[in-house]
């Protein structure tokens, strides 16, 4: 095998790669094994033609062709072994002949990451306050929602739940018959159209109305986008809430443990306080994360971005087949190109394999891993409390695939938590303690300092913990 290597744009190799009739010899045997069973050859039994008969009858360059993928991807591992080159991420590969076949493969090699003086940002995070009104707002959807709803004798108003009638039409032809359907109009409520619960508020029971709206552009039934459909609703009936006052016997009814209304709204602040403080430290930890990005230095290869625009192109062929439309569609619509796409998505795509070789790259200076045992615990706490769909749901995350994609989110949150310590001063307030524990002990001996020293170096843990 003849190998010859050029460097190519930052952080890639080309390799081009062409096999001599000797390397071809275990290839040819082993297309052999797979075509024998299934060609069949005057003469001979299935499976019992001997390789010189397959091959004249089959010609050599189908022979080569059975097994061009395997020939491929080990002829380009053993290049990329030879010329010890550190790849990452599979090749580009681009066949140049057949017989003999050459491949012309552009390697991705590993990326460097240099964090910078991580260890040296100094971030705290934001107080979390609820106050009062945010308790009672609580409360009064509380209240809301338990509240029955009852008839009245007045005008809509919005919030009511108006029982009508509706009919619907676009060009004359009727696209809507809805009989004494439910709504609840409201100054935002988007359904059908925008604007419509504002010709709603103020009708009477049994008032017919007519009124037109505009389609908006980007409904999804584009044959009745930028139309416009004219409405003629009734309405048949008319109720409000029937609010419960908010004291002691409202807060019973809620649920078990509530004896009065101060034991409910103390367990509201102590809900409302917990969710506010998780969203700050996930604000903070991601705002930790994103000043590491800010002071990194990263090579990567462009093949490495474009991989990841593949990805992200299939996140969203895979979400417009799940509206009925396909990505021909949606660029014909959009009126742009495949590759006009693709750039508009390479941003997208160099922020998240930065953001991944980041979060890599401190995994590997502060020795974060995943063991077995917390991807274990990850199943079980993700199956608790699923009786009925937990033994189906463990065996998918129990897959290997599975396990691997919840090892990195492991990771990547153990990552993310450990920079929050970091960037607090938490860890080196204790590597200061630990010192002035050292010094305590006996400040003059400098054999307990080098014994420190020695405990340090030989120790598991990262040097900073």
């Amino acid at each position: 095998m003849k190998v010859t290597r050029e460097e190519a744009a930052p952080r890639e190799v080309v390799l081009n790669i062409e096999l001599e009739p000797d390397d071809l010899e275990s290839y040819l045997d082993r297309s052999y094994r797979r075509m024998v069973g299934r060609v069949q050859i005057p003469g001979f039994r299935p499976g019992k033609a001997p390789r010189v008969i397959v091959e004249n009858h089959m010609g050599k360059e189908a022979m080569i062709r059975e097994s061009l993928d395997f020939i491929a991807q080990q002829s380009i591992e053993k290049a990329i072994e030879e010329e010890e080159l550190e790849a990452f991420g599979d090749p580009d590969i681009e066949l140049l002949e057949i017989n003999p076949p050459s491949f012309k493969a552009t390697v991705s090699l590993e990326p460097v990451v240099d964090l910078g003086d991580f260890r040296g940002i100094r971030l705290e995070p934001e107080p979390v306050e609820v106050t009062e009104e945010q308790v009672f707002a609580v409360l009064e959807e509380m209240q809301r929602d338990a509240a029955p709803w009852e008839p009245v004798d007045r005008p809509v108003k919005f919030g009511d739940l108006v029982t009508m009638d509706v009919d619907g039409f676009i060009e004359g032809q009727q696209v809507a018959d809805d009989k004494a359907v439910d709504f609840i109009p409201t100054e935002d409520n988007p359904t059908p159209f925008q604007g419509f619960s504002v010709y709603i508020e103020g009708l009477k029971k049994d008032q017919i109305h007519e009124f037109t709206l505009p389609i908006p552009e980007e409904y999804p039934d584009e044959s009745a986008a930028g139309k416009e459909c004219r409405f003629k609703v009734k309405v048949l009936e008319i109720k409000e809430k029937a609010l419960a006052s908010l004291d002691d016997e409202f807060a019973k009814g809620v649920g078990d443990g509530y004896d009065s209304l101060e034991t409910l709204r103390s367990s509201i602040l102590e809900d409302m306080t917990q969710r506010a403080e998780n969203i700050s430290q996930r604000a903070f930890q991601e705002n930790s994360l994103q000043e590491v990005i800010k002071g990194a230095t990263i090579e990567v290869s462009r093949l490495t971005t474009d991989r990841e625009i593949d990805h992200l192109l299939e996140d969203q062929a895979q979400a417009l087949k799940n509206r009925r439309t396909d990505m021909d569609t949606y660029l014909r619509n959009a009126g742009k190109t495949e590759e006009e796409l693709r750039e508009e998505l390479r941003p997208s795509a160099q922020e998240r394999v930065t953001r991944f070789l980041v979060l890599r790259r401190l995994a590997q200076e502060e020795n974060l891993e995943v063991a077995d045992e917390e991807i274990d615990a990850e199943i079980d706490s993700m199956t608790s409390g699923k009786s009925e769909s937990a033994d189906s749901l463990r065996e998918v995350l129990s897959s290997e695939n599975s396990r691997m994609s919840l090892s990195n989110a492991i990771l990547s949150r153990k990552v993310v938590e450990r920079l929050a310590e970091i960037v607090q001063g938490k860890v080196a307030e204790e590597e200061s303690l630990t010192e002035e524990q050292i010094d305590e002990d006996d400040p003059a001996s400098p054999d307990v300092a080098e014994e420190a020293g020695e405990s340090d170096a030989e120790g598991e843990g990262p040097s900073d913990e």
